[in-house]
């Protein structure tokens, strides 16, 4: 599943192909889409902005108009030159927006709508967010709270929980919790102040670390090369997602793995590390 760096750094893109250029064309697969623009065409507008809230992309049209999409497991944002052939195949085309210079494709996105930028605020959806790590303005005191109110609940689920803090998913969780020295089966009662504000600072740390390069990404594939270790060798970019039985970089013991939540989303643990505790 995309995490925020990955919106964040595809708003980026998107923002950088698109932003003040005029939609020649607009097509969609979805039809509540298609809907919209047959009310209000979108072909003619210009494209302002790109940015991500959390796990959310929006895209902000002249006109007080609004995309928003949100990936899921499978959803991307891919951007080619007009005439160039796309990397997916087009049955998985969920819309398209084209201008002079770019085409901008959503592929296997689930969830898209439009809605007036005027009422961002009042939206239901990004209305619930929880303070977004890579936001403007991230409310420290206010991710503290989030975490700390869940005390009968396990802490890796905690933090994937977008309305509690957004833009942690699968990898960041695993990683964050490894840093932290906290096991991710761990209560949130159990787990102290003082390790809580280090989980929220190494989120915020990590998640920024991995958006730096304020290059364009070229092409939106959503494969996240992340980088936790600060390691040069690509092979050795992460502490503990997706090293299964492999040895811990920090105590050799062999990388733990399970399911967690009610999601049964993938988690991975050093037990040495990362000691058990009620």
């Amino acid at each position: 599943m995309p995490e925020g760096d990955t919106i964040f750094r595809a708003a980026r893109t998107l923002r950088s192909a698109l932003a003040g250029k005029e939609v020649t064309r607009f097509e969609t697969a979805l039809a509540q889409l298609h809907q919209r623009d047959v009310q209000e065409p979108i072909r003619g507008r210009t494209v302002l902005d790109a940015t991500s809230a959390g796990k959310h992309l929006l895209i902000d049209f002249s006109g007080d108009l609004t995309l928003r999409t949100h990936m899921r497991m499978n959803g991307s944002w891919h951007i080619y030159r007009p005439g160039e052939r796309w990397q997916v195949g087009r049955q998985h085309m969920r819309a398209v927006i084209e201008t002079a210079d770019f085409v901008a494709v959503a592929f296997n996105v689930p969830v898209a709508e439009f809605f007036r930028t005027s009422e961002l605020t009042r939206h239901q959806e990004l209305r619930r967010l929880g303070p977004d790590f890579l936001g403007e303005h991230f409310d420290r005191d206010e991710a503290f709270r989030r975490i700390r109110e869940r005390g009968g609940q396990e802490i890796g689920p905690v933090i994937l929980t977008q309305r509690v803090v957004a833009g942690i998913g699968n990898v960041f969780k695993s990683e964050v919790l490894f840093l932290a020295g906290i096991n991710p089966f761990t209560p949130v009662a159990s787990v102290s102040d003082d390790e809580i504000n280090r989980v929220v600072d190494l989120g915020f740390k990590y998640l920024r670390l991995n958006v730096v390069d304020g290059k364009g990404d070229g092409i939106v594939t959503y494969t996240g090369f992340r980088r936790t270790t600060g390691r040069s060798d690509p092979s050795e970019r992460l502490w503990v997602y997706g090293r299964r039985n492999e040895p811990c970089r920090k105590c050799a013991s062999p990388i733990q793995y399970g399911k967690q939540g009610e999601d049964a989303r993938s988690t991975y643990w050093c037990e040495v590390c990362q000691p058990a505790r009620k």
